[in-house]
């Protein structure tokens, strides 16, 4: 199995603009962050969680050739505004749909934003997406399986997924914009090789795990590796790796551009 963090930026991005981002090193460049994303290959089939605003950028950057299936988490804009460019995908695989997988929400927002795509196949050049429901576990060509949950944001759900790969017997947990795990995302995640968590910023925010909160939740899940993602401008790389070197050495920060392997 291989994980591409596309991006690991909060909402807005980091740095913000308009904004001092005080203390905030910008000669860092794992400091620069697009919008939170993955691409995760499992048993050879590609896999796309969310498309940033900046989702053309970051497929160029990061040299994704394929998406076969894609997983939209929830329909906030920094998830869902990027999903136009799915268009050349289609257009590779000769105008074939993109399955789509998300909650009934954002699903709702996919048809708002995106009504002409919603046709079985692309005309030349645009998007078509395949609309289907999370029921819980999802099987994909090559036997790689995704298992989802439901995860609290504010008013609203978010996915929660964990991908099975059976040829290797390897499990990532992929937990972006939570308040929370619930019971179940955390018997999911159990034993998981990486799990990568939500941890907006040191300070409390409602809907959003900080820091301290997600290191909680690593405590309690015990995946053998785990890594923090959608982070602010707060969450310095050089500090903030430190600080976890001292209190967890198994966890570590998201970058852009990443890539784990979990042979």
């Amino acid at each position: 199995m291989e994980i591409i963090v596309m991006g690991c930026g909060t909402s807005q991005g980091v740095p913000l603009p308009a904004h001092d981002n005080p203390g905030l090193d910008l000669k860092e460049p794992r400091n620069w962050r697009t919008r939170a994303s993955v691409h995760v290959v499992v048993e050879g089939h590609h896999v796309q969680v969310d498309a940033a605003p900046e989702f053309r950028l970051q497929c160029i950057h990061n040299g994704i050739r394929r998406v076969d299936t894609f997983i939209l988490t929830h329909g906030h804009a920094d998830h869902v505004l990027g999903m136009d460019d799915l268009r050349q995908f289609c257009t590779n695989d000769g105008g074939r749909a993109v399955p789509v997988h998300s909650t009934r929400e954002g699903l709702d927002r996919v048809r708002a934003i995106y009504p002409y795509a919603l046709t079985e196949r692309s005309l030349t050049g645009y998007a078509a997406f395949s609309l289907h429901e999370a029921a819980g576990r999802l099987d994909l060509p090559g036997g790689g399986k995704v298992r989802t949950t439901l995860l609290p944001h504010g008013g609203q759900e978010v996915l929660g997924l964990v991908f099975e790969e059976p040829s290797t017997g390897r499990k990532f947990a992929y937990f972006t914009d939570c308040k929370g795990l619930t019971p179940e995302a955390r018997a999911l995640a159990a034993d998981a090789d990486l799990m990568i968590i939500d941890a907006l910023r040191p300070n409390a925010h409602p809907t959003h795990l900080t820091v301290d909160e997600a290191l909680g939740e690593i405590e309690t899940v015990k995946p053998k590796r785990a890594l923090l993602t959608h982070m602010t401008y707060q969450v310095g790389w050089a500090e903030y790796s430190a600080r976890l070197a001292g209190r967890n050495p198994e966890t570590g920060l998201c970058h852009d551009g990443m890539r784990i392997r979990l042979d």
